[in-house]
This record gives C-alpha cells, sequence and structure tokens, in this order.
C-alpha cells in the first residue's frame, strides 16, 4: 500500500514517517514463565506536526487457527523525536507498568532500549526490555525482548503487521 508523506510532518520525525497509520498483523510470544501463544494485533502512530507521534496498540490472544480466544495486552504513548534519528517512547501499559524508553531511527528501522520501568503493586514486575521495529517489503516486523519476573532480557513477541 503507498504511503505519502503529511505535510505537516515536523522535520524531526522524517527518520520514523514510515510509521505513521494503521497497522494489523499477527505474532507470536513466548516467555519462561508463561506458555507460548498467538496473537493478533493492531498499532496506530497518529499526528498533529509537532515531533512526536502519539502511538497505540492493542493485541488479542488466537488460537492455532486464528480465531479469537480473549483480550491482551494494550499499550498508549508518545514516540518523541527530540532530533531527527534520536526518540523517547513514553508507554503506559494495562497491566499496570510504565516505561521510558531511548533509541535510534534510521533506513526504515527504530531501536530502543529502556531507562526505567514503573510499576504499580499488582503489576507483574518488568525490569527492561528492547525493541526493534523496521519496514521490510512494506510491512512491519518488530520484535520485543523483555527482562521480568526475575527473568534475564530474552525474546517475548515478535509479529509481522500490515498497513491497514
Amino acid at each position: 500500500m503507498p504511503f505519502e508523506l503529511p505535510d505537516n510532518l515536523h522535520p524531526n520525525c522524517g527518520p520514523v514517517a514510515w510509521l505513521l497509520g494503521t497497522w494489523r498483523g499477527n505474532g507470536h510470544g513466548d516467555y519462561p514463565t508463561i506458555e507460548k501463544f498467538h496473537f493478533g494485533q493492531e498499532l496506530i502512530f497518529t499526528h498533529d506536526g509537532r515531533p512526536f507521534f502519539h502511538y497505540m496498540s492493542r493485541a488479542w490472544i488466537e488460537d492455532e487457527d486464528g480465531e479469537f480466544v480473549r483480550d491482551a495486552a494494550m499499550e498508549t504513548g508518545f514516540l518523541r523525536c527530540p532530533e531527527p534519528g534520536k526518540v523517547e517512547l513514553l508507554l503506559a501499559h494495562n497491566i499496570g507498568f510504565s516505561e521510558v524508553w531511548y533509541g535510534a531511527a534510521e533506513g526504515g528501522k527504530l531501536e530502543m532500549h529502556t531507562a526505567g520501568v514503573s510499576f504499580t503493586e499488582t503489576a507483574k514486575e518488568v525490569t527492561g526490555g528492547s525493541r526493534m521495529y523496521g519496514n521490510v517489503e512494506g510491512d512491519l516486523l518488530y520484535a520485543y525482548d523483555m527482562a521480568a519476573v526475575g527473568q534475564d532480557l530474552q525474546p517475548h513477541t515478535w509479529a509481522r503487521l500490515q498497513r491497514a
């Protein structure tokens, strides 16, 4: 699907402009403390001309036939672009934790690592993460590694999404 740069795109957002819009697709998840799972997901990146994007994500668990089983993770936040190629991400999750991320974007690739994590007393303990997003053949591919509940940083979710 073709993508056009918005007229009011802030210049600092140029390296991540390809993310703008709605993305949908499927992914997989795994972690030592849970069973492997399949999920569907929708990501939305919007902007208003200032040097940041608003980000929203919702996911749902699917069975092996791709049928909906139950709602799953939700997160929302702001992908800030203080200068071209540098990013800051502020995220809040429905399961009770929030994160600050720092990273870099270039050539259709965005890589970030956590700088801080806070969580409520009823949330699982998440201590760090790494995210990589890439524009591959026009699709959005991503991988999320997580350190949580006493486990070292390791793969948790990965997906391939198409522009909706």
